[in-house]
């Protein structure tokens, strides 16, 4: 019977939705973490920064700070409140906003006639009077930049291709006009959005008050480099109370890195002394963590300075009528992530794509390992799990023998399907069919599950596919093809040699990067397994 590839493809496409809805609930039990087998793993992986920042909203929530979002874009006056004589070194460091001012548009004869010229017609008194209109109401902020075009091409009846041409060629007010600075700033330092919060409600809420917020702020250094970057995240809080001492602060330090693995603390006078404490209470932090000892950072000795605290200064405090004392601490999120997950330099912690510190973890890895060769329907997918499930109940019944896996109808044939093995004095089933895929310190392996190899699946990751699994699914495509087709399947693997053999395959990058580490693709074995169906 000759193959109608029209009528397979039909057949494909009617049942491909079903089977990608339904292919989770019919997967092997073996294989968990698959959604459907084409396209791998499901879990995701955090970024080591925002994993940081998690972890501490956790850690402030447990100690009973409440959690909230100060305001990220700030007038200038609001520094120079609170800085006094020092606010102009400050600002300096400030990134200001500008904006493009919307310029005055005429629409003159020479005008008309070359939007005429671009529409290819005259354009109306009607019209004139309309983009008229149009320019009016973008000048007084009725109508955004972003709808100019939009507008434009309605009213001339025009894509928006070509009203996007008219304003390029007709228009060069917009090419000439220049962005105009404003008062106000990206918040350099977080204090600067605490005395705007706590003007509002630090009268209002019963004491004590205890407010932390894990949010990024904007500093304009003289460059980037690896101890900084122009934007990065403060993790801050503040304590109002009646009666608030350095004591409170150091309090808060050790209850809140105690739970990042720190050990012991050291407390110091900052020399920066800031205008907006008190003087003598703004305090280093430094802690003892014992990753870090011996390392090559300069930390050898494991003390490293991980946050500043103080009391804001009642001088400031009156600017905003807060009349309650404020502890405030806060620590920069990526330097507590670069003692955390090991880094020396915070560009490769933030951007490590950017500044070539791409490591792939075996979880990453793991993701790269995907089947082949799937079946493109439910019937399919049963099949391959049934393949999978006899041959692991008879794997080990003496040769020659065959045991029915799956029969039913298939494409409006009559299908049986076998595992068999026709050699006498062997097994259903070669010793290796049930090695797994698992990925152990950048390498890959095909090994089974047993004690000498435990290490392997404790600390590594497992695809969840054993070559059984991976090959069925292989053998169920093959066995939709032959239904289609009207022949008899058989399809076998003897030896394994590498991924391909039963059924997987690894991204080209990701192998190229296994080996450039040192790593191996160690998948092989003696699997000897056949499946055969009967096609009526």
């Amino acid at each position: 019977m000759k193959f109608d590839a029209r009528k397979y493809r039909k057949f494909v496409e009617k049942d491909f939705e079903e089977a990608w809805r339904k292919g989770r609930e019919i997967l092997s039990p073996k294989n968990p973490n698959l959604l459907y087998p084409r396209y791998g793993y499901i879990h995701g992986e955090e970024h080591p920064l925002f994993r940081t920042i998690n972890d501490l909203r956790k850690a402030y929530l447990a100690l009973g700070f409440k959690e909230v979002v100060n305001p990220l874009i700030v007038e200038d006056v609001h520094v120079k409140r609170q800085f006094g004589k020092e606010a102009l070194a400050v600002l300096d460091r400030c990134f200001y906003l500008a904006s493009l001012p919307k310029p005055n548009i005429g629409i003159s004869k020479e005008k008309v006639a070359r939007i005429g010229g671009i529409i290819d017609r005259g354009v109306t008194n009607s019209e004139v009077s309309s983009l008229q209109r149009i320019f009016h109401s973008y000048k007084k902020g009725k109508i955004d930049g972003d709808d100019l075009s939009f507008e434009i091409a309605k009213t001339l009846n025009i894509d928006d291709i070509t009203a996007v041409r008219i304003l390029d060629e007709v228009f060069p007010e917009f090419k000439e006009i220049s962005p105009k600075v404003s008062s106000l700033t990206l918040r350099s330092h977080m204090t600067t959005g605490w005395f705007i919060t706590l003007s509002k409600i630090a009268s209002k809420l019963p004491l004590p008050i205890k407010l932390f917020s894990i949010d990024r702020c904007f500093r304009k250094e003289q460059g980037e480099d690896a101890t900084r970057l122009y934007t990065y995240f403060s993790a801050s809080c503040v304590v109002v109370d009646e009666e608030v001492s350095v004591d409170e602060g150091k309090a808060v330090a050790e209850a809140l890195l105690r739970q990042f693995g720190f050990k012991k603390f050291k407390f110091k006078p900052d020399e920066k002394r800031s205008k907006y404490y008190i003087p003598g209470t703004q305090t280093e932090v430094f802690a003892f963590h014992p990753k870090i000892v011996g390392s090559s950072t300069k930390y050898k000795d494991g003390w490293i300075e991980i946050a500043t605290f103080g009391i804001y200064s009642p001088t400031a405090l009156a600017q905003y009528d807060i009349e309650y004392p404020v502890m405030n601490l806060g620590l920069g999120v990526e330097r507590l992530a670069m003692i955390l997950y090991d880094y020396s330099d915070v560009r490769e912690l933030v951007y490590p794509w950017l500044y070539g510190r791409i490591e792939l973890s075996d979880m990453d890895i793991a993701r790269a390992i995907k089947v082949a060769e799937v079946p493109n329907t439910v019937t399919g997918l049963k099949i391959a799990s049934a393949i999978a499930e006899t041959a692991e109940r008879y794997a080990s019944e003496r040769s020659p023998c065959e045991f029915l896996a799956w029969e039913g109808e298939l494409y409006g044939k009559d299908v049986k399907v076998y595992v068999v093995e026709k050699e006498p004095n062997t097994k259903l089933c070669g010793p290796a069919y049930a090695n797994e895929v698992v990925v152990y310190q950048g390498s890959v392996y095909g090994v089974p599950r047993t004690e000498k190899w435990r290490e392997h699946f404790e600390h590594g990751v497992s695809t969840g596919m054993r070559y059984i699994d991976s090959f069925a699914y292989l053998a169920a495509k093959q066995i939709e093809e032959g239904a289609a087709r009207g022949k008899d399947v058989e399809v076998r693997v003897r030896v394994v040699e590498g991924l391909s053999d039963v059924n997987l395959r690894i991204q080209d990058n990701v192998r190229t990067y296994i080996t450039s580490k040192g790593g191996k693709i160690d998948v092989r074995g003696p699997m000897f397994v056949t499946v055969k169906a009967e096609i009526a």
